[in-house]
């Protein structure tokens, strides 16, 4: 009985099998090339802001609003909130901090209920007639207490006058945007916090 193999028959066996070898090498191949070879790392976020990672969460504390009421113990909790820490007087980088987070609420349309603007003032509170006329339904709180001390130290000071924070519904703080970038990138960013949130 002849059991030799066709020539033809075992080049073409040989092709498959390394076809299919290169098939699945080939890719991790390359991958590790890119890896280690060229430096290339995909990139760890797709957050426009810098992301706090853990969540910090921020101290309770008792404030009063632009009036001399007691604020709401939840003000900085049971929704998302943008929040601008800065001087009451509201000079010109405060002001555009402001318009900047009022258009990128204004622009999530219907989930921008979901979302509360808070303005610490750590001193001069509160250029009132500015507040009312530019800004209605902006929350404007007296930090300028020592009471309030431990809250404000809690929001990084590097760059704080043009920067917005993102607190979440259980009162952390999870995010730092600069307000000389884009607007689309935080309201981007806000997009996929709200979608992804079960919560607030």
């Amino acid at each position: 009985m002849n059991t030799a193999v066709d020539p033809t028959l075992r080049k073409r066996n040989l092709r498959t099998v390394g076809l299919l070898a290169g098939i699945f090498f080939l890719p991790l191949a390359l991958s590790f090339y890119m890896y280690y070879g060229i430096g290339w790392r995909p990139a760890a976020s797709t957050a426009h802001g810098d992301l706090y990672s853990p969540a910090r969460p921020l101290p309770m504390t008792d404030l009063r609003d632009a009036k001399g009421a007691v604020a709401p113990a939840n003000v900085l909790s049971e929704k998302w909130a943008l929040v601008y820490v800065g001087d009451g007087a509201c000079d010109k980088p405060c002001q555009d901090a402001l318009y900047f987070m009022r258009q990128t609420r204004l622009s999530l349309n219907n989930e921008m209920t979901r979302v509360a603007r808070v303005f610490l003032a750590t001193a001069q509170c509160c250029n009132s007639e500015l507040l009312e006329r530019d800004h209605p339904g902006l929350v404007a709180l007296d930090a300028s207490g020592p009471e309030a001390a431990d809250l404000i130290a809690a929001f990084p000071q590097q760059d704080r006058a043009r920067s917005l924070f993102i607190v979440d519904p259980l009162g952390n703080l999870v995010m730092r945007y600069d307000t000389h970038d884009s607007p689309k990138g935080l309201l981007d960013d806000l997009k996929k916090l709200l979608k992804l949130s079960h919560i607030g």
